[in-house]
């Protein structure tokens, strides 16, 4: 059985950091491309990151480029969120993606066809 389970959110200062995951139970990483998104009060759901599955590529949004960093453990079948410098602004849902793809990863909605529950990240002082 395919399954997406984040986890890992939790309720943070501005500037601290945070790891969320993403357990990708029945999934083949090195054929998955895995995407992290968020949703904020009142917006739409928005790519953050991605790590594509043939070659390890990766892209981020560029609000979060220096402060969010995406990882794979193939072995563990899970991708990881590793947050840091964290912004009020970051306040969302987190929820992970996944499509089985040859193919580099995208931070479209579309791209994707598997998605995990959310995990809620706040960032208030």
């Amino acid at each position: 059985q395919l399954q997406l389970v984040a986890s890992g959110g939790d309720l943070v200062q501005p500037g601290g950091s945070l790891r969320v995951s993403c357990a990708a139970s029945g999934f083949n990483l090195d054929t998955t491309n895995i995407g992290w998104f968020r949703q904020a009060p009142g917006k739409e759901r928005a790519g953050v990151s991605c790590i594509s599955g043939s070659d390890g590529g990766i892209y981020y949004v560029d609000s979060v480029k220096g402060r969010f960093t995406i990882s794979r453990d193939v072995a563990k079948n899970t991708v990881y969120l590793q947050m840091n410098n964290l912004k009020p602004e970051d306040t969302a849902v987190y929820y992970c993606a996944a499509r089985i793809a040859w193919s580099l990863c995208e931070l479209t909605d579309s791209a994707y066809n598997y998605w995990g529950l959310g995990t809620q990240v706040t960032v208030s002082s």
